[in-house]
């Protein structure tokens, strides 16, 4: 029996595997071996994530439960570990590359020529900038040569250049969204958590971080199950801080049976935040103190039917000034 059509899609994202020195980026090879036995039980449909952006855009169905298997810096772990597997299980994905440690050949990471077999192989090459800088911290001229750059790279050493990109860390804001979709790519990716659907930003879609302490099989389970949270009207607008802290609310773009059951909570402030509530579907967060500088995060959560959960996560970067 055909999957029921959706219109999401849960996207996660790997570092490193099999590399215990460095655990915040690490999976361990019984968890990732664990995540691969969930997508291939016949419950999934795993797409390569530039199918599944096109067929948003086009406004295409995809199936229920669509998820999209992606890895930042193409470590060498990567071409060891991970490839292996996921080409056994015939599991598409995509591979996120920052062009200076490749042209450097640092140690740890992929070269060229590992990275063309995996093109030719049919992995999608997304671009994650030259130097995998901090994006927020540089001016727009400096980005704009980050991105001219690696895409020359890219040109110069697979005869093509990416369409998708993955911010550095997850930062970003509206001048760097502005200055990767002037480079010409036709979606970006962060590092927060939540289910991707056409309504929202394609310059900010969401990905589920996976390492050794958010890697277990039952946060892998909720994380690929989960359904939008539908919202319009976030605010701020730019997930680079002005105004610390931030007045974050949203305006529900649909009814929600549970919503009386919403639940946000903050990287920084510890415990359920406090929300109010401004008419039938506007919500607005009342953080008591501000984030220190760097990344900081806001998710919320609904129960969502099936014990599914709709998950909304939010990224923002606090400069030093």
């Amino acid at each position: 029996m055909p999957a029921p059509a959706a219109d999401w899609a849960s996207v996660v994202m790997y570092h490193k595997f099999g590399e215990s020195d460095s655990p915040s980026t690490n999976i361990r090879i019984e968890q990732f071996e664990a995540h691969i036995a969930e997508l291939t039980s016949g419950k999934y449909s795993v797409l390569p994530l530039p199918e599944i952006v096109r067929r948003m855009r086009e406004g295409t169905a995809l199936p229920d439960r669509t998820v999209a298997i992606t890895i930042d810096d193409a470590f060498m772990s990567v071409y060891r570990e991970a490839w292996p597997r996921l080409r056994a299980a015939n599991l598409p994905f995509t591979l996120f590359v920052a062009t200076d440690a490749i042209d450097k050949g640092l140690a740890g990471y992929m070269s060229w020529d590992q990275i063309r077999e995996l093109a030719a192989a049919g992995v999608t090459i997304g671009s994650q900038t030259r130097s995998h800088p901090h994006m927020p911290r540089l001016d727009d001229t400096a980005n704009a040569r980050e991105l001219i750059h690696s895409n020359q790279r890219f040109l110069s050493e697979l005869s093509q250049r990416p369409t998708l990109f993955a911010y550095p860390y997850g930062e970003y804001g509206t001048a760097v969204q502005r200055a990767v979709s002037q480079a010409g790519f036709v979606a970006a990716f962060g590092q927060h958590s939540g289910a991707m659907y056409p309504g929202e930003d394609r310059f900010g879609f969401p990905r589920w971080a996976m390492n050794e302490r958010y890697g277990d099989l039952r946060r892998f389970r909720m994380a690929v199950n989960a359904t939008p949270f539908r919202v319009t009207d976030v605010t701020p607008p730019d997930r680079t801080l002005q105004r610390n802290p931030p007045a974050f609310g949203f305006t529900l773009a649909e009814d929600l049976p549970n919503v009386g059951q919403l639940a946000c909570y903050s990287s920084h402030h510890g415990g359920p935040v406090r929300i109010e509530r401004l008419g039938d579907r506007r919500f607005e967060i009342r953080l008591d103190s501000p984030f220190p500088r760097g990344r900081a995060r806001i998710n919320c959560t609904v129960p969502g039917p099936d014990q599914r959960w709709r998950w909304l996560g939010v990224q923002f970067y606090v400069p030093d000034n």
